[in-house]
């Protein structure tokens, strides 16, 4: 098997087998080669015969330190403690193991153990560190300025503390000012890209990624950056791969591409990092892959976000995240539990903003009109705050204060990121209910502050098309959407939006506008299947099933019908959970008017919708009907398949047949 040799460990080794006199040598040697396993093996058997001996222990809790094994570690540094009180280095090195360990409070308990010439500095900037995890920034900036200010680790630290405190660009400066006094390292560069980040500088921050991953490829080739797992199964979390801060960069440039709805992208950068098992990933790689997967693979995405909320430490963003992912996926209940089951949690890491955003969209199953109340008071807090930085940057450039614009035009990009969901949860009540002139109203409000933002554009044009009697106006938002990806690849635009825009034109009688977007659309999608023959494409099949909607619901079923099976074609690459679902809903419509005797089918039509029957049965086994990733939606299993629906649906059309 390739990179099977690669693969196998060492053997571990025994004292038995050593010649007598080179256990030193060899230990020593094991050390050099990065053998921490087999060094903590063989000295354990030494500590058996001998378990106060000073090396073996020192040795030992080395290797676990370097295994990060922090609780190992400090188990072997206490005991050192224990047999040794004069040496003040253990006690400093259990502290730091405590402290890497999460238990702050003993952390802290053990540096003040520490006393002795020499060990003020180091004591110090440990407590600090200590401080800075315990989120206690005051103290940790009083125990950071009593260090000595010229001293790199001093400025690195007052740099953490100005970047947890949300003064990015300070920050930035002080690891800028680091990095010049202490030259390239994957640490400082993974910093100074954080900070940029921050600031949404993605390019400068891509910049800084793009040096970690060169410096990481050419100073660590054993971590096979770019290798697929298939190549080589895992490269382990070896010290290697700590120093190299790869795991971290690839993990940064994965949010940047996904914040950017570069989705592809950011599941590239995820699959570049040196290949480790799953039971090896880091809690942010996995939290990672379950964002971006979401898309094709919801029920492991919410099985990744639910396991890490159980470990200790966990990624902050997890609670926040898995909570709005119920609310993408409309599992109001769910996410109302786990909210009160956790609010100690709540508390801690959510903040104020997404915390009322989610109690005011939860109570919308138990009152709509509280809700809506609630995010109108939420929606008018975000306003007053985008007028106030509206006149801020009016007022900065009229000053020709460039850094205060740069400032202000952040803060209220932010401001309108936090704004614009809580529009669309106001509007989706409203949308819901079918009351599509009140959303229109609601979004032509805030005109003002979004009429720029994608998200409002998009949201405007599906409500404008909704309403049948302005297919112009809603062209008039649509076509700046797919135009922007004419020549990227209309692949990228969403289905239903190209579908939209189609109907708009054919309804609008603009027929020649639809069918050349089609053929556009049907020469994107032979390109791909050209390029990537195995992946399936619903473009052009929901473009067609939407125009055959629309003729089924003006009464035209003969040529809607036929339009929708048509769409189908070639089944086994064209039935989806998303085809099927605008399919069945024609077929649905046609079984109900020819319940009720208000049209005629001919024989011939009849034969073919049951022979399409016949062959949704065929593909359609492995394909969900509904699907819900959580099992939340009361659907029978049995019954959550295309091939059921079509079993079903032929049965009902064979008894109006005979």
């Amino acid at each position: 098997m390739p990179g099977l040799a690669s693969d196998a460990q060492p053997a571990p080794l025994s004292v038995s087998q050593i010649p007598a006199g080179k256990i030193t040598t060899t230990v020593y040697s094991l050390l050099r080669d990065a053998r921490y396993d087999d060094v903590a093996s063989l000295l354990n058997q030494e500590l058996a015969a001998n378990p106060s001996s000073r090396p073996a222990l020192s040795l030992i809790a080395y290797c676990y330190y370097q295994q990060h094994d922090w609780l190992g570690a400090a188990g072997c540094y206490e005991e050192l403690c224990k047999h040794h009180p004069g040496v003040q280095e253990y006690r400093l090195y259990y502290a730091q193991a405590l402290y890497k360990a999460g238990q702050h409070a003993a952390a802290i308990d053990a540096c003040n153990a520490v006393d002795g010439p020499g060990f003020a500095e180091p004591t110090r900037r440990l407590m600090a560190a200590i401080k800075y995890e315990m989120d206690d920034l005051t103290g940790a900036r009083v125990l950071i300025d009593a260090c000595a200010q010229d001293n790199v680790d001093t400025i690195y630290n007052q740099a953490c503390v100005l970047f947890k405190e949300g003064k990015y660009t300070e920050a930035n400066a002080r690891f800028s000012d680091a990095a010049k006094r202490q030259g390239y390292h994957p640490e400082l560069s993974y910093n100074l890209a954080l900070c940029c980040y921050q600031r949404r500088e993605y390019v400068s921050s891509l910049k800084h990624l793009a040096d970690i991953i060169e410096h990481g490829i050419r100073d660590y080739p054993d971590l096979n950056v770019g290798v697929l797992p298939e190549e080589i199964l895992s490269v382990g979390n070896s010290p290697s791969l700590h120093k190299s801060f790869l795991v971290e960069a690839f993990n940064l440039k994965a949010a940047i591409e996904y914040n950017l709805k570069n989705l592809t992208a950011a599941k590239e950068a995820l699959q570049d990092m040196p290949p480790r098992l799953e039971e090896e990933l880091d809690p942010v790689t996995l939290h990672n892959q379950a964002l971006v997967h979401m898309d094709t693979e919801p029920a492991t995405g919410f099985e990744k976000l639910i396991f890490l909320l159980q470990q200790v430490p966990c990624p902050p963003e997890t609670f926040g995240n898995l909570l709005l992912l119920y609310l993408k996926f409309e599992y109001y209940d769910a996410a109302a539990d786990m909210l009160a089951e956790n609010s100690g949690l709540a508390r801690g890491v959510l903040s104020r903003y997404l915390y009322d955003f989610l109690e005011a969209v939860l109570i919308k199953t138990a009152s709509p009109e509280d809700s809506f109340k609630k995010l109108d008071d939420l929606g008018t807090k975000h306003v007053e705050q985008l007028r106030r930085l509206s006149k801020g940057v009016q007022d900065a450039r009229s000053n020709r204060d460039d850094d205060g614009v740069k400032r202000l035009v952040h803060e209220y990009d932010e401001q309108l990121e936090r704004y614009i969901p809580v529009l669309m949860a106001q509007a989706k009540l409203y949308w819901d209910a079918r009351e599509y002139h009140v959303v229109e109203k609601i979004f032509r409000k805030s005109v003002e502050f979004c009429s720029e933002h994608d998200t409002w554009k998009l949201n405007v044009a599906h409500v404008l098309f909704m309403q049948e009697n302005k297919y112009k106006e809603a062209i008039s938002f649509y076509e700046p959407i797919v135009r922007k990806h004419l020549e990227q690849g209309l692949l990228d635009v969403t289905p239903i939006v190209l579908a939209n825009l189609c109907v708009a034109y054919i309804m609008t009688s603009q027929n020649e506008a639809a069918e050349d977007l089609m053929r556009r659309i049907e020469k994107e999608e032979e390109r791909l299947a050209f390029e990537d023959p195995n992946k399936r494409c619903f473009h052009l099949c929901i473009v067609n099933l939407v125009i055959g909607t629309l003729y089924c619901a003006k009464g035209n079923f003969e040529f809607g019908i036929g339009r929708v099976m048509k769409s189908m074609d070639p089944m086994s690459r064209k039935l989806g959970t998303d085809t099927w679902y605008y399919a069945k809903r024609c077929f649905a419509a046609l079984f109900e008017t020819l319940a009720k005797q208000m049209i005629l089918l001919k024989d011939d039509v009849y034969h073919e919708i049951l022979t399409f029957f016949d062959t949704c049965e065929t593909h359609g086994r492995e394909i969900l009907a509904v699907v819900d990733p959580m099992g939340m939606a009361n659907v029978d299993p049995a019954h959550n398949s295309v091939a059921y629906e079509a079993r079903l649906l032929k049965a009902l059309y064979l008894k109006i047949y005979s």
